[in-house]
């Protein structure tokens, strides 16, 4: 079955950095995008970034644009999210996401890991 499972959240200093992993698996890593959203406290659920099957194409919100980078390793299948200069505004929990899509039957989400930045 499909598994997310996220890790690499933590407290970080404003200013500071953070590199998120999403371990996945259940499916054939290669052929799926995967994207990063977060939810902040008392706040809804905001898209941050996703990649391409192939890692050939990214997108961020303009939210992080120029300060965090996604990333994908095929052999490890993990995606990473480089956070950098990271500011209060980015505290919330992170949840990597493989949306629904050929042979996947509905959108998978994992268990969120918390990013708080605060000095």
């Amino acid at each position: 079955q499909v598994q997310l499972v996220e890790s690499g959240g933590g407290l970080a200093q404003p200013g500071g950095s953070l590199r998120l992993s999403c371990v996945a698996s259940g499916f054939t890593f290669s052929s799926y995008g995967i994207g990063w959203a977060r939810q902040a406290p008392g706040k809804g659920l905001e898209w941050v970034s996703a990649i391409y099957s192939d890692g050939s194409d990214t997108g961020y919100a303009d939210s992080v644009k120029g300060r965090f980078t996604i990333s994908r390793d095929a052999a490890k299948t993990i995606v990473y999210l480089q956070m950098n200069n990271l500011q209060p505004e980015d505290t919330a929990v992170y949840y990597c996401k493989l949306p629904k899509g050929t042979n996947i039957d509905a959108d998978y989400w994992g268990q969120g890991t918390q990013v708080t930045v605060s000095s």
